[in-house]
């Protein structure tokens, strides 16, 4: 039976049982948060480091020769030197489609949002307009009936299958664009081709040399001013300055987002202070939605990570 430890056990939220994971494993060792540096010390003893985000890097790795495995609580593994993990023959196993139904639920709520114009609701009713209000109702933010709409999908894997199955069942027509990137071997039409017509666009593709600033002034330029637009995958998908500049001239319908290109966002964004004026009044609210990045937090979510991440365990086991 091997060692682990759990490096920053906090990422994985309050009331998480550990059993599955104690189960495989001889010692299991649980720490909350750790520094590079505190990583290197806490994981001397250890076959298996169980870790979120903490950053295993080419010389920690170099200190640690004991170390056989690294399990990733998530799917990212961008803070792991995998270069450097394979060349200390360290096995790397992250966890998939652990929060699917959690990340499409909060999706759908996005759009749902944008599309009922409930930001811009609330603030009236924050400012007194439905109290002071001449009519039974207040109407002066258009709303958007789903049905009917084009949804357009950057992203076919099982979260974004499962969202485009979601927004069928409000009746939505759902076209997938093709891989960013690879358009030219891929029979799906392209993101350019499917932008003039799309009501609603939903990013559920990695970030990288393709799809960053995928969503840029050009091709806001050339969408409908209606357009919502809800990412759920990574910053820097959307080029957010030139999103709000659009959203704040009209030229875009709505702008969700439960990511940012830093996170947190410890220097702020220009998304929050867009937020805080509207809020405070400095400035006209906006069809804007921002949530800490926080779609896959559903306690079912969470515990599945616990139980992928010991599956991986036994599955390392049985081959070693």
């Amino acid at each position: 039976m091997a060692n682990a430890v759990i490096l920053d056990a906090e990422s994985l939220g309050p009331d998480i049982d550990l059993t599955a994971i104690e189960s495989q494993v001889n010692q299991l060792d649980v720490y909350q948060q750790s520094t590079p540096q505190q990583a290197i010390e806490r994981l001397q003893d250890a076959d298996i480091a169980i870790v979120n985000k903490v950053i295993i890097d080419a010389d920690t790795l170099q200190a640690l020769p004991r170390l056989r495995l690294i399990c990733v609580l998530a799917t990212g593994l961008n803070n792991i030197d995998l270069d450097a993990a394979k060349a200390h023959n360290i096995e790397i196993m992250n966890v998939n489609a652990y929060g699917t139904a959690s990340v499409s639920q909060h999706t759908l709520m996005l759009m749902l949002t944008l599309a009922n114009r409930l930001p811009l609701y609330q603030a009236d009713i924050a400012k007194g307009k439905w109290q002071q209000s001449a009519f039974f109702c207040l109407q002066n933010h258009p709303t958007i009936q789903l049905a009917g709409k084009q949804l357009v999908m950057v992203g076919k894997g099982e979260l974004g299958s499962e969202v485009a199955r979601l927004a069928e069942a409000f009746g939505m027509k759902v076209s997938f664009a093709a891989r960013p990137g690879n358009e030219a071997n891929d029979a799906r039409p392209s993101l350019d081709d499917l932008l003039p017509e799309a009501d609603i666009i939903s990013l559920h593709c990695p970030l990288n040399a393709n799809t960053r600033h995928l969503i840029n002034r050009e091709r806001l330029a050339k969408a409908k001013s209606s357009l919502l637009l809800v990412n759920c995958a990574r910053g820097g998908i959307v080029d957010e300055v030139a999103a709000l500049e659009a959203l704040k001239v009209g030229q875009l319908g709505g702008l969700a987002v439960d990511v940012l290109p830093e996170e947190p966002p410890r220097n702020g964004h220009s998304l929050l202070d867009a937020l805080h004026a509207g809020a405070t009044g400095q400035a006209i609210p906006l069809n804007l939605i921002v949530t800490p990045h926080n779609a896959w937090i559903t306690p079912e979510a969470r515990q599945n990570i616990v139980r992928l991440t010991a599956e991986n365990i036994q599955a390392w086991k049985e081959s070693a």
